[in-house]
């Protein structure tokens, strides 16, 4: 596991109230995304090569609970308006 990774999910972490849930999604050839939900509800996210490499950025950060998306974990799902801007792309910049 990437030692960048792990310090990158301690710092949301700090920054969005203490916890976090981590939803992991496998994205074809790119790898896997780590999708964290902030106890605050703000989303961040991370990539990594391997699930197991994935699962262990998890483990090394007690704080963060794998997760899935379920109904409580999308109800508290708060994009901020700069994340929406990215994924929406040149659409989004109109």
């Amino acid at each position: 596991m990437s030692d960048h990774v792990s310090k990158v999910i301690s710092k949301f972490v700090a920054e969005h109230g203490g916890s976090a849930r981590a939803v992991l999604q496998p994205v074809g050839r790119r790898g896997i995304r780590i999708t964290l939900v902030g106890s605050d509800g703000i989303l961040g996210d991370q990539m990594v090569e391997t699930m197991a490499e994935a699962e262990a950025a998890i483990a090394a950060n007690p704080s963060v609970t794998r997760s899935e998306w379920d109904r409580e974990l999308v109800s508290v799902a708060t994009p901020e308006p700069a994340h929406a801007r990215r994924m929406a792309g040149l659409m989004g910049r109109g």
